[in-house]
């Protein structure tokens, strides 16, 4: 199936690794030219270095949390490639507190920070030029917003949800869409490093929390992201997609 994404300019943030790295990948891979941010640039190196180079991968080290960051970012890959079609906000992270712990007031500002005002921001920041060019994708990589414990990124992965919703409706009529994936256990530095850093762990979650009996790949995401970026998802937006190997016992 063509995607009809060559051309097209990509920006994915939190690039440097995981479900970013592989989102941008997969986009490059379609024939999008492609802007890759991360605070992380040698690891940002290392990926436009695998990248084909009908990408022309653009570089960009920030901090998405610096509230001066969003028109930087937008003059940047404007500047560069003239549009941006697609943005694919995956910066975030999730921010357990320890059992019997609330979280200090700083841990539930920098959380909204990271994982709701940067995204929004910088999508403000490209909707003029996505609604000029008449083309423009936002798609957001969220968290589960079901509250199993205190978790200071519960409140903004619901924030977004929500603020995806309406913004969809505002741009719908300028083909602009704007989704929401929230991922499930799947493979990722997050994942294997701090919430479940042994295989054994990992394997007796899995057999007792997902249907389909494995932890997911980025990859697994992945090819929801990229179809979502192109032109053939134009009647899908304001739409949460869990990809979670069946683990969400919500029917809805």
């Amino acid at each position: 199936m063509d995607l009809q994404l060559a051309g097209k300019v990509a920006l994915v943030t939190g690039a440097s690794a995981g479900l970013g790295r592989c989102i941008a990948s997969m986009l490059a891979a379609e024939g999008c030219r492609m802007a890759i941010l991360a605070r992380r640039r040698p690891l940002l190196e290392s990926l436009a270095a695998e990248l084909p180079t009908s990408a022309e991968p653009l570089i960009i080290a920030e901090d998405i949390t610096d509230p001066a960051a969003a028109p930087r970012i937008r003059d940047a890959v404007l500047g560069r490639f003239g549009r941006c079609d697609i943005l694919v906000n995956n910066a975030g992270g999730s921010r357990p507190q320890p059992p019997g712990e609330l979280g200090a007031e700083e841990v539930w500002q920098e959380a909204m920070e990271l994982n709701f005002h940067a995204g929004r921001r910088l999508a403000h920041a490209l909707v003029p030029a996505m609604q000029a060019q008449g083309f423009g994708r936002i798609i957001n990589l969220t968290g589960q917003d079901e509250p199993h414990n205190v978790n200071a990124a519960n409140a903004p992965n619901g924030a977004v949800h929500i603020w995806a919703k309406a913004l969809s409706r505002q741009l719908g009529r300028d083909g602009i869409t704007v989704n929401s994936i929230p991922p499930g256990r799947i493979h990722s530095e997050q994942i294997d490093l701090r919430v479940m850093p042994t295989e054994e762990s990992r394997r007796a979650w899995a057999e007792r929390e997902v249907p389909a009996g494995y932890i997911g790949q980025p990859e697994d995401l992945a090819v929801l992201a990229v179809f979502l970026a192109s032109p053939l998802a134009r009647y899908i937006t304001g739409q949460v997609i869990h990809v979670d190997g069946g683990t969400r016992r919500f029917s809805h």
